[in-house]
């Protein structure tokens, strides 16, 4: 992302090109056709908030799907029996990516926790905040500075300030709660994916080798 390559100016005096890795552009379905579920993709690894998430989970109504796997299974297997979330909580595993995208289309809520461990954690850009905006899911993610970039100008997400698990309930129930609210980021999505998509952050790619290759 942006951040992280004025961060390697910085220290190395080179100007490296940003080439994000954004979905293409696709339909997705309306709200009233969502089922009532919340959906984290993508690794299953430390310092992605589960910590906090799961208590957070004894609060909330929805259910909760997990799809992915890494480093982190073992405990959040273990955090999921410690808060009796057995029944709330679905661990899916890794799946093909078109099963993958057929669940975050039919979802209500994305989650994009992040743990601010180090720079490359604050600084992080992930793939699911963008495959949630093209899956028109409004999301709860960290009000870090390139989320919180792209949400000022698209406002796609609740932005948090804190992993503390009331934090993370409260937003969640509150967009899950605050259908004008949820409709209007819900709206803001599909605005939002036809800027940041493949189709038009290609060019960037084929303008850097057209640069880079020129005689």
């Amino acid at each position: 992302c942006e951040s992280i390559a004025v961060e390697l100016h910085r220290r190395y005096n080179v100007r490296y090109q940003t080439i994000r890795n954004v979905p293409l552009l696709k339909g997705n379905i309306k709200p009233e056709e969502k089922e009532k579920y919340i959906l984290y993709q993508g690794a299953v690894n430390e310092a992605r908030g589960f910590e906090s998430l799961m208590p957070a989970m004894k609060n909330i109504e929805l259910p909760l799907v997990i799809c992915g796997d890494g480093n982190f299974m073992p405990q959040l297997k273990h955090l999921i029996a410690e808060n009796n979330l057995g029944d709330k909580v679905i661990l899916k595993g890794m799946l093909p990516p078109e099963e993958l995208a057929e669940l975050s289309q039919k979802a209500v809520i994305g989650i994009n926790l992040v743990e601010n461990t180090g720079m490359n954690q604050y600084l992080s850009l992930a793939n699911k905040f963008f495959d949630y905006i093209h899956a028109g899911l409004p999301q709860i993610t960290m009000n870090f500075p390139e989320y919180k970039k792209i949400n000022d100008k698209y406002n796609i997400a609740l932005l948090l300030d804190d992993l503390k698990p009331e934090t993370i309930s409260e937003a969640i129930n509150k967009l899950a709660s605050d259908k004008e609210l949820y409709n209007e980021l819900y709206n803001n999505c599909s605005i939002a994916k036809t800027e940041l998509n493949w189709q038009k952050e290609k060019d960037v790619l084929l303008s850097f080798y057209q640069k880079l290759f020129a005689p």
